[in-house]
C-alpha cells in the first residue's frame, strides 16, 4: 500500500515537472515517465490529459518520450489518449527530429489499430509518412509499427490501402523492406 502511494506521488511529481520552465527537468521527467509506462502504464492513465499537453513542448526528447508513454496507454485505454492525435499528426512531420517522428508514428499506428473508425482516421497521415520517410534510417522501425497496425482492427478500406501501399516493396525491394512488407501484407490479408 505504501509502495502504491509512493508511486502515485512520484508520477504526480513527474507529470507536474512536464509543465515546468526548465527544459532539462522536462526531459528528465519525460524519461522517467517512459520508464514507468513500460513497467506499470496503469499508473499514468489518470494523467492522460497532462501527458497529451506535453507533446507540445519545444524539446524533442520530451515529445518522443511522451509519445512512447501514450503508446503504452493506448493499449490500456485508447479513449483516454485519443486526443493525442493532433499532437502526433503535427510531430509526424517534424523536420528536426527523426526520434519524434518515429514515436509519433508508433503512437498513431497503435491508436489506429484499436478500431476500424480510428484506422480510417489515422491512415491518411500514416500513408503520407510511409511515402515521405521511405528508405530513411527510421523506416525499419516504422515498418515494425506498421506490422502492429496491420494486425489490428482495421476498416476494410484501410486494409486494402495498406496492402496496396506495401505491395511494391514486398515484390521488388531487398532486405528488411521486402521481409516486413510481406509480413504486413499477410497480416492485413489475415484480418479480412
Amino acid at each position: 500500500m505504501a509502495e502504491e502511494s509512493q508511486a502515485t506521488l512520484n508520477a504526480d511529481y513527474l507529470v507536474s515537472a512536464l509543465a515546468g520552465s526548465r527544459r532539462r527537468s522536462r526531459q528528465e521527467a519525460a524519461h522517467q515517465l517512459a520508464i514507468i509506462a513500460h513497467k506499470n502504464p496503469q499508473e499514468l492513465l489518470p494523467f492522460a490529459e497532462e501527458l497529451i499537453d506535453a507533446v507540445y513542448r519545444p524539446e524533442a526528447q520530451t515529445r518522443w518520450e511522451i509519445f512512447d508513454v501514450l503508446g503504452e496507454l493506448v493499449l490500456l485505454d485508447p479513449d483516454a489518449v485519443a486526443e493525442g492525435y493532433d499532437g502526433a499528426e503535427a510531430s509526424l512531420f517534424d523536420e528536426s527530429s527523426a526520434a519524434v517522428r518515429l514515436s509519433a508514428f508508433r503512437f498513431l499506428c497503435r491508436l489506429g489499430a484499436t478500431s476500424p473508425e480510428r484506422s480510417e482516421q489515422v491512415w491518411p497521415i500514416i500513408d503520407e509518412a510511409i511515402q515521405c520517410y521511405h528508405g530513411d534510417p527510421e523506416y525499419h522501425d516504422m515498418l515494425i509499427a506498421l506490422l502492429e497496425f496491420a494486425q489490428g482492427k482495421l476498416a476494410d478500406s484501410v486494409r486494402e490501402a495498406l496492402i496496396a501501399r506495401v505491395s511494391f516493396d514486398a515484390d521488388n525491394s531487398q532486405s528488411f523492406m521486402r521481409v516486413y512488407s510481406t509480413q504486413i501484407m499477410a497480416a492485413a490479408k489475415g484480418g479480412e
